[in-house]
């Protein structure tokens, strides 16, 4: 799966308080959870975000509680794919099974980047291309189990495909 958008530039244990703000818990509508994505770290993110764009970000990214609110405030926001230095385990598996796209980089991508700019994504293969320059990084691509609930648009669309190709639905 090959993705190309803008960078928004977070930096390190960036917590799913600061993706989504406790306040808005009262809903899990990714598009309302969307509208108050990453507000208390950048006000413009939320209305600024376009689809396909990507999230780059330090270590830890995710931490705090186990909410699945987080990474579908920035799917619903059209975010195309996290990339981070390392992800907390729960937000990591929570994105992969609601089909959000996620990739561990190299420590030291995030500050080599400038928010704005343009990268091409491959994630079966792990690249990461600066369009800008065509340096190329080259990343952690996820199992390939993982990678086919990606393609599957989450772990319940996989498992649903699964059971159809099985003819158990």
């Amino acid at each position: 799966m090959k993705l190309e958008g803008k960078v928004w530039l977070f930096g390190d244990n960036v917590d799913t308080d600061a993706i989504i703000p406790a306040r808005y818990l009262v809903t899990t509508d990714p598009l309302e959870l969307a509208r108050h994505c990453l507000e208390d770290l950048d006000a413009n993110f939320a209305r600024q975000v376009r689809p396909g764009d990507l999230v780059v970000a330090g270590k830890n990214f995710g931490c705090g509680s186990s909410r699945e609110h987080a990474p579908l405030a920035l799917k619903g926001a059209g975010v195309g794919c996290i990339i981070a230095v390392s992800f907390a385990r729960i937000f990591y598996r929570n994105a992969v099974n609601i089909g959000l796209p996620i990739l561990e980089c190299p420590a030291e991508l995030p500050a080599q980047l400038s928010p704005g700019e343009r990268l091409q994504v491959d994630l079966d293969q792990g690249r990461i291309i600066r369009l800008a320059g065509g340096s190329e990084v080259k990343a952690s691509p996820l199992p390939p189990f993982m990678q086919e609930i990606l393609k599957h648009g989450g772990l319940i669309e996989y498992v649903q495909a699964r059971l159809q190709n099985d003819g158990l639905l």
